[in-house]
């Protein structure tokens, strides 16, 4: 008789494979638990200061608070919601800037539990949105209803100018560029020449065409979720189209800064691994 067919052998064998078995099992399940429950609540205050150019001294210092994704729907929790707009409210934003995708894609949502919430959202000059592709659903226009409730200025291809004595600071938004109506250059004619602008716009990817207007300092974007899911060192698993090259974190292209926010929510695979929700804090300063 071999070796291999010894019963003591067979019997060490099927003992190693219920020990990997069990030890998989267990790792699956830590994996669970971290990725459903531990990461999406652990959320990421991130600061940076960024120099713009021609900003003036008195805008010197202008907080911007980021916050994108928030996707409304069972896998954000009112809890977990209210928890992100007291950790906004405790940055004491001059604007807060929420970059699309504020609810779900076939996800209902009540507009007045959202609304209650939103509306607790304090900024010392504009709370200010755009949509992005789960936003342009059949809800869109109570999703747009609600905005206008919560004192939320959806910048559906406008501009909002921001004013500190004689100087401005515009702040442009665009309709989702690719599930939406964008009109690149109807905000362009509305633009203040000589003045510093941030541009809202969900999908990050749409920087190589923003970039070649030379007339925004700063691109703020959502979308990839970082990949909601990243293995250490490795790009994600899944990106989705319109943000798979500039998927997170601070870029440049050509003289405009683009900054990609981790989002709050969740779609697809209810889970966060590698990827925390994130709350963006950007401090201006004038590049003099």
């Amino acid at each position: 008789m071999s070796a291999m067919g010894h019963p003591r052998f067979r019997r060490k064998v099927r003992r190693c494979l219920r020990q990997s078995a069990l030890i998989t099992g267990i790792l699956l399940l830590c994996g669970y638990i971290y990725g459903t429950k531990i990461e999406p609540n652990w959320i990421e205050v991130v600061p940076i200061e960024l120099a713009i150019p021609h900003l003036d001294q008195a805008f010197d210092q202008f907080k911007i608070v980021q916050i994108s994704d928030l996707h409304a729907n069972k896998y954000m929790p009112e809890s977990r919601l209210a928890r992100v707009i007291n950790l906004v409210n405790q940055q004491q934003p001059d604007a807060i800037a929420i970059t699309g995708d504020i609810v779900s894609k076939r996800s209902g949502f009540n507009g007045e539990k959202l609304q209650q919430q939103l509306s607790q959202l304090q900024s010392k000059t504009a709370t200010l949105s755009v949509l992005g592709n789960h936003d342009h659903s059949p809800t869109i226009k109570l999703l747009k209803r609600t905005l206008a409730a919560s004192q939320i200025n959806n910048l559906d291809n406008q501009v909002y100018i921001v004013k500190r004595g004689e100087q401005k600071l515009a702040f442009a938004g665009l309709d989702d560029p690719y599930w939406g109506k964008p009109n690149l250059k109807k905000i362009l004619n509305r633009l203040p020449d000589q003045v510093p602008a941030i541009f809202l716009v969900h999908e990050p990817d749409y920087i190589e065409r923003s970039a070649k207007t030379h007339r925004f300092a700063l691109q703020l974007s959502g979308h990839s979720h970082g990949g909601q899911i990243r293995l250490p060192f490795l790009t994600p698993i899944f990106l989705p189209f319109g943000g798979r090259k500039y998927f997170v974190g601070l870029n440049q292209v050509e003289d405009t800064v683009t900054y990609t926010n981790r989002g709050l929510g969740m779609t697809g695979i209810p889970m966060r691994i590698g990827s925390r929700p994130e709350i963006t804090v950007f401090t201006l300063r004038s590049a003099a």
